[in-house]
């Protein structure tokens, strides 16, 4: 048994130093950590409220949603949040909440959203329109437009991607919401799906127009994406007026039932709590910073080695031509058609990148 496990993390160190293509930071370590591993940790119900079960993170999963909701400039008092399992439950969440609130309501969502958004959309039964993208995966929002104009009828739901799977896109809230104003649509929900660069966004100049005072109503992100963890995770934000509109109480847990899933990891709120107090905001500040400067650095030398690559403004990824399939494989790029990426995220080094454009320069030569 024991060699099974160290065979298997020699082979998962080994992945860990050479994919590209996927954004999910690999700078961090949580050994400090190893004790808790042996507690079963549970924060099943709502975070601000007490529970008879009390082998849990709430009090540390409070202040993660806190810095956040700071960082994403919620109204003071005015939020609700829990640590949730990833990005997905996050959108998840926030469609949930607005259909709620408009049941009889259109979605609204462009073509280069997350693929799990359309599951999102079935599992609740939900009336959907898909948007077209541009070249770049930002929005059509003439298209935009027109389609609430022939839809004024009805109440309006907004999926915006903060950044696009392929091609890191951001949707702009400042420009959907003077279209909903223009057309004058008084019942209107707006979800962010932030997943990748949410926690970034307040370091990165200038600034996407994604958060609350933009004109969110919830927003998803990833906690193991920009930030790093080990375990797939995700913060999920809303309105708290919204919140409290779809709550009840749950005699069994002691607590209100207003999360998704009933038990929830009391583990990943304990990471997310070590690492952003680790990091702090400068550190975030500085995290950002070293990450686009790679992402420049890249663009510049995937260019001198003649290689076509383009990139969305101060994006952390890099789109170029597809290469062999053995180098997709081996550097493990997430590709789509004709196209692969590479993703700047935390972690990733020149040598990583030298090592991708050497094998793309010995594949071309033979």
């Amino acid at each position: 048994m024991h060699q099974r496990l160290q065979t298997c993390l020699a082979e998962l160190e080994e992945r860990r130093d050479s994919y590209l293509g996927y954004p999910v930071a690999r700078d961090f370590s949580f050994s400090e950590l190893a004790d808790f591993l042996d507690v079963p940790l549970n924060n099943l119900g709502d975070p601000f409220s007490d529970s008879t079960w009390q082998m849990a993170t709430r009090e540390l999963e409070r202040e993660v949603l806190e810095l956040a909701a700071g960082w994403m400039r919620a109204p003071t008092g005015e939020w609700w949040g829990y640590v949730c399992n990833g990005g997905s439950e996050g959108n998840l969440y926030g469609l949930y909440l607005a259909r709620e609130l408009f049941p009889d309501a259109v979605a609204y969502f462009s073509q280069a959203t997350h693929y799990s958004v359309s599951k999102n959309l079935h599992l609740l039964n939900m009336r959907h329109i898909m948007i077209r993208a541009d070249e770049h995966g930002e929005m059509d929002y003439e298209d935009l437009r027109e389609s609430i104009r022939i839809n004024r009828d009805k109440p309006v739901i907004i999926f915006a991607n903060i950044g696009t799977t392929m091609t890191e896109a951001r949707d702009d809230l400042t420009r959907i919401r003077a279209i909903l104003d223009e057309l004058a649509v008084s019942q209107r929900y707006i979800h962010a799906d932030a997943a990748f660069i949410g926690l970034a966004a307040p370091f990165i100049e200038p600034r996407p127009a994604c958060d609350f005072e933009d004109g969110a109503d919830s927003i998803s992100i990833s906690g193991h994406k920009f930030i790093g963890c080990p375990i797939p995770c995700g913060i999920v934000l809303a309105r708290k007026h919204y919140v409290d509109r779809i709550a009840r109480s749950i005699a069994y847990i002691g607590s209100l039932d207003t999360t998704i899933s009933g038990s929830r990891n009391g583990l990943t709120p304990l990471l997310l709590w070590y690492r952003l107090k680790t990091l702090g905001r400068e550190g975030m500040r500085q995290r950002v910073e070293q990450a686009l400067g790679v992402a420049d650095w890249t663009e510049q030398h995937l260019r001198e080695a003649g290689i076509p690559v383009w990139r969305n403004e101060q994006a952390f990824t890099l789109v170029f031509p597809r290469p062999a399939d053995t180098i997709v494989e081996r550097f493990q790029l997430a590709s789509e058609g004709q196209w692969s990426h590479l993703i700047c995220v935390p972690g990733v080094t020149r040598d990583m990148i030298q090592a991708l454009v050497s094998s793309m320069r010995e594949d071309a030569e033979q």
